[in-house]
């Protein structure tokens, strides 16, 4: 028995462990007591072994014809692959190309995939899953601070004085985090916000709970902002010193005292006004938030709002502080940094700035790159629909079941002339492809990823590629290729790395031989740089905090006669993303072995549902059936579906519209109707 360490696959906390190794199989994980884990491992984690040597893996690349899929060798999987991509390229033009990267790759793989989009496809159009989770903070945050990232470190949330978790199911999402919100609680007496619809776990170790209505955070923020104006209990030393456009803020927010955010939220005035000075009296406050707060329409303007609470208060820029978005993949934030992005290069250098392209041109031997950004996911999908898009290359994603409206994008992805899946198992959008290559499992390869504390953490290779898969930065460089592009084919994922860290600035110092014990976290701006453990301490990436005012707006769906209900998703402990890898690991696919939807039993009274019978949830773009749980925890008039489950998909009834800032789509809120199956049945 040997044991090799290695990051955690599942969420963005980049929990430590060690693959336990037998007879060149994975047998068993360890807890590591290196990384933000401490020795510990959520039930995930536990698993995260379990769905590697499944039966179900891909082992040789797949062609489809009128019959089918059928196995072929590397050698003529890829020559198709290259030739129709560069035959749809020359019809079409680079623009009819496009590419899904993955949160879920390693950060050498997603600079490969990108780097391929723009030097061999010769497009922009590249774009990952943090569409659909925290493009909104990228925006916000850069617009406030600069810099989309979490802005201080996992550890430092035990060192808040007051901790305002909101939008955020942390014991779900990140349990390894929840641990240390609840031990901060019992062992220094920190004091707990918890704002969210639902009555989540965390609600109950809260010294104040502020259940709003669902997409109300701007309403709910600006309101505590008043309230710490009103009494001035803002630090109107820091925002003197280290901000501009105050007074903007200021406006809009005199015009949202507790009483009227109180009639927009439906949370009293007398809790908003609570928070707000137990929030602004803290000596160390710290925000943390999930895609709760991002996938709406506003969720820049909330992303924005909880910016100016922070600056407000004086709660960046020091430890046990800051706004703190909690990223939902293992490497959502490497792939972000590394430029799996439309709009940016590696660094978050932008494609339209002439010196980073000229930058890039030089290092990758490229004539010339694209200046005009490429399309987000979303935009990517509708150009299918259009008939504009004719090729995508979807790596490790599964937007069939992750993006909303997923009957429009199985039709979407129908109208494709060419669509090439690399994955490691045969997902629901792999099924819809003309090629599927098989790529290696985090097992099989070695790496980096970078968690959500901008942590970057090797990943090491513990056994051999099952079957003829392969890593995908290979499958990448042999596409590449093969399409006449010599410059990605490397000897190892060092080797990326250390391009990597040429090409991008906030990479600038990291090498592999320095990763050996417990990562470093970005900037790490040479190889004499520490690490940074948290943003903006002297000044801000933008140089002084921007205050961006925001209003309230509602969401694009609202209650109706027709939809008297709301729906909210979310995600469960024991499962991930799109169950990909979770279904195949029998120790967590027996604990919810189907999707259910949470009712509130006022509402079920009101509809005739009991346990155990089967319900019908209808929204304007799909319906589902599905069994019923009848709870409290959501409040009246409001309905939750976790999102993992393809027999009962809840984003067949999500709404794709927009936020127009991040494009990031309104998952976290839709109208619907919900029906007793029998009812329907008999009608």
């Amino acid at each position: 028995m040997s044991r090799v360490l290695t990051t955690c696959i599942y969420c963005g906390v980049g929990c430590n462990l060690y693959l336990r190794v037998r007879n060149g199989r994975v047998v068993g994980v360890l807890p590591s007591r290196s990384g933000p884990g401490e020795g510990k491992l959520c039930i995930k984690g536990w698993c995260a072994h379990e769905f590697v040597h499944s039966p179900q893996r891909l082992t040789k690349p797949l062609i489809r014809d009128s019959r089918g899929f059928n196995e072929v060798g590397w050698d003529e999987a890829i020559k198709l692959v290259a030739g129709r991509f560069l035959a749809i390229k020359e019809q079409y033009g680079s623009n009819s190309l496009a590419v899904l990267s993955s949160a879920k790759c390693t950060n050498e793989e997603n600079y490969v995939l990108q780097k391929f989009t723009r030097a061999v496809l010769g497009t922009n159009n590249i774009d990952h899953c943090a569409r659909l989770c925290h493009a909104s903070t990228i925006v916000g945050l850069g617009t406030a601070f600069g810099s989309g990232a979490m802005t201080n470190s996992i550890a430092e949330i035990e060192e808040a004085d007051v901790i305002f978790v909101i939008g955020s199911n942390t014991t779900e999402q990140h349990p390894l985090i929840a641990r240390r919100i609840l031990r901060a609680i019992r062992e220094r007496g920190t004091k707990l916000i918890v704002a969210d619809p639902r009555s989540i776990d965390l609600a109950d170790f809260a010294e104040i709970y502020l259940q709003h209505k669902l997409g109300t955070d701007v309403s709910l923020i600006n309101g505590m902002m008043n309230l710490i104006l009103s009494e001035d209990l803002q630090d109107s030393e820091f925002i003197e010193r280290r901000t501009r456009n105050f007074e903007a803020v200021k406006k809009v927010v005199e015009r949202v005292p507790p009483e009227h955010a109180e009639k927009i939220t439906g949370v009293p005035a007398e809790k908003i006004s609570k928070a707000a000075r137990l929030y602004a009296k803290a000596k160390r406050a710290s925000i943390v938030y999930s895609m709760g707060i991002t996938q709406h329409t506003t969720g820049t303007d909330n992303v924005l709002a909880l910016a100016n609470l922070a600056m407000m208060t004086g709660n960046v820029g020091k430890k046990g502080t800051g706004v703190n978005p909690l990223r939902g993949h293992n490497n959502v934030q490497g792939a972000c940094d590394v430029g799996a992005l439309p709009n940016v290069f590696p660094g978050y250098q932008g494609v339209t700035d002439c010196q980073a392209r000229e930058k890039m041109q030089r290092v990758w031997n490229i004539a010339e790159l694209d200046d005009k950004v490429g399309l987000t996911q979303l935009e990517m999908i509708n150009s299918a629909y259009a008939g504009d898009l004719k090729a995508l290359y979807v790596v490790g994603e599964n937007p069939v079941v992750s993006h909303p409206d997923t009957g429009h994008v199985r039709e979407s992805l129908r109208t494709l002339e060419f669509l090439v899946v690399q994955d490691i198992f045969l997902s629901e959008t792999a099924k819809l492809a003309n090629v599927v290559l098989p790529a290696a499992s985090f097992a099989e390869k070695d790496g980096t990823f970078t968690s959500t504390e901008r942590r970057v953490q090797r990943i090491r290779k513990a056994i051999e590629p099952i079957g003829h898969s392969k890593e995908d930065w290979r499958i990448t460089g042999e596409i590449a290729e093969r399409m006449g592009y010599k410059g990605l084919i490397y000897s190892s994922a060092e080797e990326i790395m250390d391009e990597i860290a040429s090409v991008t600035p906030i990479y600038g110092g990291i090498s592999w031989d320095r990763l050996e014990d417990s990562g470093l976290q970005w900037p790490c701006w040479d190889r004499s740089h520490p690490g940074t453990q948290f943003l903006h301490e002297a000044e801000f990436f933008s140089g002084l905090g921007n205050f961006v005012p925001v209003d309230f707006k509602p969401p694009a769906e609202e209650p109706d006669e027709e939809y008297p209900m709301m729906l909210t998703t979310g995600r469960l402990s024991f499962l991930f993303h799109t169950s990909t890898m979770t279904a195949k690991s029998p120790t967590l696919n027996i604990q919810v072995p189907e999707g259910y939807v949470e009712i509130n039993p006022e509402d079920a009274k009101r509809l005739g549902i009991g346990e155990g019978e089967r319900v019908r949830v209808k929204s304007r773009r799909g319906e589902i059936e599905i069994k019923p749980f009848v709870t409290p925890i959501v409040p009246q008039g409001t309905i939750f579906i976790p999102f993992h489950f393809v027999e009962s998909p809840a984003n067949a009834l999500t709404n794709p519209a927009p936020d127009p800032k991040s494009k990031i789509p309104e998952l976290k809120v839709c109208a619907v109707k919900v029906e007793r199956v029998e009812q329907v049945a008999s009608l």
